[in-house]
Formats: C-alpha cells, structure tokens, sequence
C-alpha cells in the first residue's frame, strides 16, 4: 500500500508539473516594474499558471510579436496602420496604466528643483544647450546659482516607447525639433548625446555622471533616487510630475476612440503634467492556443480590476473607469 501510495503522489506533482502554462511577452520598459508586480500576485492566485516578461524595450517587444516568438508584447507607443499589418494576426492595443517621463538629472551641488521649459528641453537634446548656466534654463530658475558646467546629454540606445513618449511631446512643443528630427518614434536620430539601454540603463548612467540629464520613466528617477524637476505644461505652469498630475492629464481627453490609441502629451489643464502616456499591451485577438487565450482574457479582466489597486504602490495612476469600462467590453472578444 505504501508503494502504491507513493506513485500516486509522484503522478499527482508530475501531473501539476505538466498541467502548468506559461505564456511570454516581451516589451517595454516603462512598466517593467508594475508588470511584474502583477505577474507575480497573479502567479499566487494560479500557482499552474507563469506570465513571463522580457523589458527589452517597445521596439523589441514590437517585432517579437511580428516575428511570432511571444504570446504577447507590450509598447508605449501605439502600433500605427502600418506596424499593426506587420502582425501575423490581428492584435488589440489595451492600455495598462498611466505614467510619465521626467527630466532626470545630476547636479549635486544644486539643491533647488530646477524648472524645465518646454524650450529648453529641446534645446538640450538639440544641441544648442550645452553648459548648465545657460541663459535659457536660467531664465526659467530665477535666485538659483547655476553651475559652468557642461551638460552630459543621455538617451536610449534601444527602441523605447519612452522615446516616443519624449519625442512626441518635443515634436508638439518645438517646430525646429520636428524639422531637424522628424516625427516622433521608438528610435530616433539624435542630433547629440550618450545612449543607454532601457529605463534602467538611462538612469545609472545619468546617476553615475556628474552633469548628465536624461528622460525616464518617474519610478525609476524615484528607485534610484535621482533628482527629476518640473515642466512647463501647455498652460505655462510648472508641473512636477506625480500620479495626480499625470491623472489630470488623462482627464483631458475629449473621447475615447475605439483602437485607444491617443496621445496626452502637452495635454490642456494647468495642473497637467506634460509628458505623460499610456502604456499598452499588444494582445492577439484570436489565440491559437485556447488554454492561454483563456488565461489572457482572465488575467486582463483581474488587471483592469483588482490589479489597478496596485499601481499607485509603485507610483503609477491607475486607468480611468471610462477606459476600464471600455477595455473590459473588449476583452470578451478575446477568444
């Protein structure tokens, strides 16, 4: 009897072993470290069930999913018509959460905030900004001393939806940045500066030189502790970027349109910060695999539900309930 109840365990965990499913996305990394946090509790609930994430940036995760090599992806940018024909099948583009990206910056012995202009970031990343005691960023920071000091000019070196993010409101803000430049995208061709990979790259190098400045995503200018100042939104108010202001900006939309892909930098409202988004995930519509496209569809239900009470932890605004709404109504034409 011993024996036969000693195989019937075995057979029990080899047939838990075998009855779990992974399903793997790869993406952005902007929301890294809310998609992680929600793979892991939804993981606690469906012991049999693994979510595995790649952050290797929008542009990756983008062609992996063209290439058919994930179950899903996950960008910041939304896919254009063109991108979304490069599909192997039809996808949904549902937004997760909303964030922002902030000008991040290492000036040790300037203890003030500092302002940015929507004028100046340009021009920093133009080029035509090179020292920190610039006219420019001291018109807008008034009675603080301004070291001489040259401005090491950091941005991604990988296709980055945090990119498109920065440079969709560059192009919104500055005619001359969309004339030399061109329109915004996952990568672009920098008049100046070093590239570092992912948000996490962008930031150990800008916490690791003296004088640098780069864009992130705000969790991680927090995580890793670096100084981020304020921006002049579309109302000439300085904006710090938080999970209020970046909600304020959402709330500018007029309408929702039935693809979500919108844009809400330089949004309206004097409380809006300027350079937030949306993030998404790129989810096939008609799954090949039943069982996972189950598993998706009940994921994504729990995200826009339970899992929303979780982003503001790791500063992060949850979605607004129109979109929820919306989103939710999708999801059942997952299949």
């Amino acid at each position: 009897m011993r024996k036969l109840w000693v195989v019937a365990v075995a057979l029990l965990c080899t047939s838990a072993v075998f009855g779990a499913t992974a399903l793997n996305g790869a993406g952005a990394t902007f929301p890294y470290p809310i998609y992680s946090k929600w793979f892991s509790e939804y993981n606690k609930l469906h012991p049999d069930v693994e979510i595995n994430y790649q952050s290797i940036g929008s542009g990756g995760g983008i062609r992996q999913l063209q290439q058919g090599t994930v179950d899903f992806g996950a960008s910041d940018m939304p896919l254009n018509e063109e991108q979304m024909k490069q599909m192997p099948a039809p996808i949904y583009q549902l937004p997760t959460v909303l964030g922002s990206v902030v000008p991040a910056y290492n000036l040790p012995e300037v203890k003030a905030e500092l302002k940015f202009t929507p004028q100046v970031l340009a021009g920093i990343y133009l080029g035509q900004i090179v020292n920190w005691n610039d006219k420019a960023i001291a018109a807008a920071n008034p009675g603080i001393s301004l070291p001489n000091k040259s401005i090491v000019v950091m941005h991604r070196s990988d296709g980055s939806g945090t990119t498109f993010v920065f440079t969709d409101f560059l192009s919104k803000v500055s005619p001359e940045w969309k004339a030399r430049v061109g329109e915004p995208g996952v990568s672009v061709n920098w008049p100046v500066g070093l590239g570092g990979k992912g948000n996490e790259g962008v930031a150990g190098l800008v916490r690791q030189m003296d004088g640098a400045i780069g864009y992130v995503e705000l969790i991680y200018a927090l995580q890793n502790k670096i100084t981020f100042g304020s921006v002049r939104n579309a109302a000439g108010q300085f904006v710090k970027a938080s999970l209020q202001s970046t909600t304020t900006a959402a709330a500018s939309l007029k309408s929702i349109p039935p693809d979500f892909r919108v844009s809400i930098t330089n949004a309206a409202g004097k409380d809006s910060y300027p350079i937030s988004s949306f993030t998404y995930l790129l989810i096939p519509r008609q799954w090949k695999d039943g069982a996972k496209g189950k598993i998706m569809v009940d994921f994504l239900n729990w995200m826009l539900g339970d899992g929303q009470k979780m982003v503001q932890e790791l500063n992060y605004a949850p979605l607004p309930q129109t979109f929820r709404e919306k989103e939710l109504a999708v999801t059942k034409q997952i299949h």
